[in-house]
């Protein structure tokens, strides 16, 4: 059975849910919490609010929570591509495409991204299009907007 716990942040109401000590999921509002799941706060969740928080408040740049996505070999390969993108960085759906070494994917990893069950840690907001446009977000074009703002803001002086 999983776990669940709520938190209000900048970008709205925020749900993240765990198993076995590892978070599984976060999402956006309590519509889509994974069924099944018992509210409550366990060690993992109680880190995992902690880190989202210093993370909105600029004090922190990566996760070391333990993540566990559940999905297929091809998006378990984009969403750890995603893990390498630093902070303040983007890249785009062709660059993860050829990163995972299947150049032609680029819009099977943008439907791999849109399914990342774990966004923010797994920081799906930082793909955009090869044009530099934003493109979708799971949690809202505002969302993605403010997190790549909120991080640009906070990048350590002298990087580009």
């Amino acid at each position: 059975m999983k776990n669940v716990c709520y938190m209000r942040s900048p970008v709205g109401l925020l749900g993240i849910a765990e198993e076995n000590g590892q978070v599984t999921d976060l999402f956006f509002g309590y519509d889509k919490a994974p069924i099944g799941t018992l509210e409550t706060e366990t060690p993992v969740l109680l880190r995992a609010k902690k880190q989202l928080l210093e993370y909105f408040d600029g004090a922190r740049r990566e996760f070391d929570v333990p993540l566990d996505p559940h999905g297929t070999p091809f998006q378990l390969s984009v969403w750890e591509a995603l893990l390498t993108i630093p902070y303040g960085e983007t890249r785009s759906y062709g660059q993860i495409a050829a990163q995972i070494g299947n150049p032609e994917a680029s819009r099977a990893v943008g439907m791999a991204n849109h399914s990342n069950p774990i966004s923010i840690f797994i920081p799906c907001h930082r793909v955009i299009g090869q044009d530099g446009s934003l493109t979708g977000y799971g949690g809202g074009m505002e969302n993605k907007k403010f997190l790549l703002e909120l991080e640009q803001k906070h990048r350590k002086p002298g990087r580009e």
